[in-house]
């Protein structure tokens, strides 16, 4: 196996949750807020958002993104309105890192290597 071409969520509400992964920053590929189905390049991967199908209950994980700073993406989340479950920090096993759960509560993972 070479990558994870794409990571697809389900979604409750399409409009909540695109104006949420544009706040990220991330270039829309196909879709939008009235689509069921909407696509964010994330590098030269994909997010996907499935409308209509709500998230499986129980715990799922956390999908884990590395970007240039954690800093500056926490920042862009709050000023967008958002608000991560802690500031960056940096931890043990060498990462500078916090998370932030989307609309519908999938939980993810801004880092970046120490």
């Amino acid at each position: 196996m070479a990558e994870i071409n794409a990571v697809t969520l389900a979604v409750t509400d399409m409009a909540a949750s695109y104006a949420f992964y544009r706040a990220i920053g991330w270039e829309l590929a196909y879709g939008g807020p009235d689509a069921s189905f909407t696509s964010f390049r994330v590098g030269e991967n994909f997010v996907n958002l499935n409308a209509g199908e709500g998230p499986p209950a129980g715990p799922w994980g956390r999908v884990i993104f590395h970007v240039a700073s954690p800093d500056e993406m926490w920042q862009r989340l709050r000023d967008a309105g958002y608000e991560p479950e802690f500031a960056p920090r940096d931890a043990s096993w060498g990462e500078r890192y916090f998370h932030v759960r989307d609309p519908d509560g999938h939980e993810l993972s801004f880092a970046r290597r120490l």
